[in-house]
């Protein structure tokens, strides 16, 4: 079995559950940090060519990360190509045993066993907060409905203020972002990398809480740590 894989959650899903299978994926794949794998370019732009070169049976996508047209070429080329799809945390776990499995991944990875529990045992919120979760700026971009992230954040306690907008990821005027007077502004580090110099000068007056991209929005072994760091990142902003 060789796979390529074009999302870095699944990279390292299954970079830790059956490395010997993996021979390539994108530039953006950081984990796990001593990858060894042929890049073949990134999560919108991947070098079909150098994809083809490696003889993949199988190109793991997501239907949100990928363009269609490059899981059309790759089609083409007579190469299968699983596409997850992936909007709260249960279908997260759903979707990695589909995708572990196609990948012989099996007996079902202890992380995976592990992340479930701790999703499955989080105690109720003590106290819900409300929150606007900007993922990009230039221009402002935030959490809408339906998404991963979303369910992430509200399984925490945190009810972001643009869950219901009928956009996934609507553009958002600042000065609207300031009026809704969220009790927390999250701040990830990507896909736009908001630090503690770019992006809370924004919102002055309101609490801002920078997180861990990884943990917000990947779906693979970092699930298991998740609702600690994000919870900790949280609390944090509103001591």
């Amino acid at each position: 079995m060789r796979v390529v894989s074009l999302v870095p959650s699944l990279t390292e899903a299954v970079a830790v559950s059956a490395p010997d299978v993996l021979v390539g994926a994108t530039d953006w794949c950081s984990h796990p940090a001593d990858l060894d794998v042929t890049r073949v370019g990134g999560t919108k732009n991947p070098k079909v060519d150098r994809i083809l070169a490696l003889a993949p049976d199988l190109v793991l996508a997501n239907e949100e990360e990928n363009r269609a047209p490059d899981l059309a070429a790759l089609r083409a080329a007579g190469v299968e190509v699983l596409v997850t799809e992936v909007r709260d945390v249960p279908q997260a776990f759903r979707e990695l045993d589909r995708l572990l499995d196609a990948c012989g991944a099996t007996p079902r990875p202890r992380w995976l066993d592990e992340a479930e529990d701790t999703w499955s045992s989080l105690p109720a919120p003590a106290l819900r907060t409300t929150a606007v979760v900007p993922i990009w700026r230039r221009p402002w971009m935030v959490l809408g409905r339906d998404t991963f992230a979303g369910d992430v954040l509200s399984r925490l306690g945190v009810d972001h203020l643009h869950a219901t907008h009928e956009d996934r990821y609507p553009r958002i005027p600042l000065d609207d972002l300031l009026a809704a007077a969220p009790d927390v502004v999250v701040l990830p580090d990507e896909p736009y990398r908001f630090t503690a110099d770019d992006g809370p000068e924004a919102f002055p007056g309101l609490r801002c809480a920078l997180v861990s991209g990884r943990h917000l929005t990947w779906y693979g072994p970092s699930l298991a740590e998740a609702p600690r760091v994000l919870g900790a990142a949280l609390r944090a902003a509103c001591r």
